[in-house]
């Protein structure tokens, strides 16, 4: 009798790159199917999307009526959810719409708008469902994945990791681009998990991996608006990958109201 734990991996509206964390894992990812049985993963050849399984991890939002009501059929499968990526977990950039008119973006598009049914905002799994675990980042990172499924495979809650990139900097010396070099840079708001990809080459964080701890967005905004950036500008790097989070969303939405004289 198998009595190996059950996982499904399923996609929403997104551009699998999440999904590839878990291909990229290589050799580890054949270890891993020594020990769990992959019910669903379609980008793996596994096609069973309404399998009852022990774990479904989730990538993409939820933009359209079908994607809303598979979900909760997903849902109602799985004993644990973990959403996977900025878009699972913040709306990703297709969120980009919840700031605009959707209905007119679609008319402007398309030649017969009415055959496209899409939902008027894009939103994260955890507005539509309940979600066990979020594991953020565009993409997610490999080792992430691994250590959440191990994690539970032991019964143990899996470890989150929500402390700044600026502090991920530190540990590899890296020099400050945004005190040093008059950056942008959104690591002391934005967790670590890219391993401070951009700064460790000079650039400034993007805010991949979404909110850390203890943000204190408006205060960084304002030291953007004293580097010389505009507030439409500032509202750009608050509004961009994971424009749905909240703590982001608030900060990205004032400025973009600002007018230039406001900072």
């Amino acid at each position: 009798m198998n009595n190996k734990p059950r996982v499904a991996v399923h996609k929403f509206s997104s551009c699998d790159g999440c999904q590839l964390a878990f291909l990229n894992l290589g050799e580890a990812l054949l270890e891993l199917a020594e020990l769990v049985d992959f019910a669903h993963f379609l980008e793996a050849g596994f096609v069973d999307a309404a399998a009852q399984v022990d774990i479904a991890f989730i990538e993409g939002s939820v933009s359209t009526p079908d994607d809303a009501a598979r979900l909760l059929a997903i849902r109602a499968n799985s004993r644990y959810l973990i959403t996977i990526g900025a878009c699972a977990t913040a709306g990703g950039v297709q969120a980009l719409r919840n700031l605009a008119d959707a209905a007119a973006w679609t008319a402007a598009v398309y030649a017969s708008p009415e055959f496209i049914h899409s939902l008027a905002t894009s939103t994260p799994i955890r507005a539509q469902v309940k979600v066990d675990l979020e594991l953020w980042g565009c993409p997610v990172n490999s080792r992430q994945v691994i250590a959440a499924i191990r994690a539970l495979l032991f019964g143990v809650a899996p470890v989150t990791e929500n402390d700044k990139v600026c502090m991920e900097c530190k540990r590899r010396g890296n020099v400050c681009v945004l005190v040093a070099r008059g950056e942008p840079c959104m690591g002391p708001v934005t967790r670590t998990g890219c391993g401070a990809l951009c700064p460790s080459f000079g650039r400034d964080c993007y805010a991949c991996y979404g909110p850390a701890e203890n943000v204190n967005g408006a205060a960084l905004a304002n030291r953007f608006i004293g580097l010389g950036l505009a507030p439409a500008e500032v509202a750009r790097r608050f509004l961009s990958i994971n424009n749905a989070a909240p703590e982001f969303n608030a900060v990205g939405r004032a400025w973009q109201k600002a007018e230039p004289h406001d900072g």
